[in-house]
């Protein structure tokens, strides 16, 4: 059977991911392995420490290897952090009378706006897509081929991610001993995971709550046509715990998990929950606290990570329009109630989403929040797929593994 290996690497504030797929003649994924663990040397979705970033990477990379038995040489890279942005810039092109649009109309308006592309000496340019097209200004239009009228325009989304922080990206996969085959923004993948057709269509917009950043993306048309983000994500409400409680970042973390909610309610006052102290470990050492003190700390933190998205979603022009629809995606939106204060503060229609698209996947990652960008980065690879599958090389994942990737890279950079 004929098949294209691709491989998705989701390098996250909290986990880095790894997923493999084989694209089917139908372009169905068959997902053949996958690994994840705790990134290191990473925060808000900046590299902080080549080294630790680079083990991380390792380490998820070669557990996908073992479970899909096979070796990957080039991947498609997530770009996320606080730095991103997008700019929409608009071109057109006269069309000549009697004459409806052709194929040679739109590659030289395309050919136009790329080449008006003014993304900064300072930006490198993650994406580049015609988004909507217009004939004589009137009403959006996906495809404008044989439509007759004087003039056509298009829009063409730029998503930007400093140049410095992205060299700092590829540096880490490179030193994974991997090419970066593509790459796409964190929240454009989620919201190919996670949205529906009409959503993306009518207009929609994904917020992924990750560790230490939150991206968004707004959607209309089935395009994205806005991109940003916030340094904020699940982490920040971890480390309220941690110095609102005085324990350990592990145990806030287990605590926010288990016992954690986005709103207080009376009953709250009469639930007890144990608090290691901070250096103790022993239960000996356990305070008892009620639940409503802990809720007491995230419910704050929470409240101010929508309204700074509220802010972002006002700057996508969104402001008074309380029938748009907002997805909730990401690792920290599984916190409960979270649901209930987005809808509240956003003044918006909010739902829980995870990755649906995604035919084949294990069932743990599949409806995953936590895995919505890895698993939307494939489909974006497929759905944009005109190149020649990657090389892989199908041997034991041992050989050349995890341990000699680290010694090897630790040994040329010392």
């Amino acid at each position: 059977m004929n098949r294209n290996t691709i491989a998705a690497l989701d390098i996250g504030s909290s986990k880095v991911c790894c997923i493999i797929a084989h694209v089917m003649k139908d372009k169905r994924l068959k997902i053949v392995g996958y690994g994840y663990n705790a990134s290191n040397g990473i925060k808000n979705g900046v590299i902080t420490d080549i080294n630790q970033a680079t083990i991380s990477v390792c380490n998820a990379v070669e557990d996908a290897e073992q479970k899909a038995n096979e070796r990957i040489d080039s991947v498609i890279l997530n770009v996320s952090g606080s730095k991103t942005s997008s700019l929409l810039q608009n071109t057109s092109v006269a069309l000549k009378k009697n004459r409806p649009v052709t194929v040679e109309d739109i590659n030289k308006l395309i050919a136009k706006g790329t080449n008006k592309v003014n993304a900064g000496g300072n930006n490198e340019i993650i994406h580049c897509a015609a988004t909507t097209y217009k004939i004589d200004h009137g009403e959006d239009i996906k495809d404008p081929l044989n439509i007759y009228g004087e003039e056509l325009s298009v829009n063409i989304l730029l998503g930007m991610y400093p140049s410095s922080l992205y060299r700092n990206l590829s540096s880490v996969v490179e030193a994974s001993h991997l090419d970066i085959g593509n790459k796409v923004l964190t929240a454009y993948a989620s919201g190919l995971a996670c949205m529906v057709d009409d959503e993306r269509e009518y207009g929609a917009t994904i917020v992924d709550i990750g560790g230490g950043t939150t991206s968004i993306a707004t959607f209309k048309n089935g395009f994205p046509i806005a991109f940003s983000t916030l340094p904020v994500g699940g982490i920040n409400i971890t480390r309220d715990i941690t110095q609102g409680l005085t324990t350990s970042f592990a145990h806030a973390e287990d605590l926010k998990i288990r016992s954690g909610c986005a709103f207080g309610v009376s009953q709250d006052e009469y639930e007890n929950i144990n608090v290691y102290p901070l250096g103790e470990e022993d239960d000996s050492s356990i305070r008892q606290m009620h639940r409503s003190d802990l809720i007491k700390i995230i419910a704050p933190r929470v409240e101010e990570m929508f309204e700074l998205i509220n802010k972002k979603l006002d700057a996508h022009g969104l402001k008074g329009q309380q029938n748009h629809r907002v997805v909730l995606t990401g690792g920290c939106s599984q916190l409960p109630g979270i649901r209930a204060v987005a809808n509240l503060i956003l003044d918006k229609q909010v739902r829980l989403g995870g990755p649906r698209n995604i035919i084949g996947a294990p069932e743990h990652l599949n409806n995953n929040p936590i895995f919505s960008t890895a698993l939307g980065m494939l489909l974006f690879e497929i759905n944009n797929m005109e190149r020649k599958p990657k090389k892989t090389i199908t041997r034991p994942a041992g050989e050349g593994g995890k341990i000699s990737k680290i010694f090897n890279w630790l040994r040329q950079n010392s």
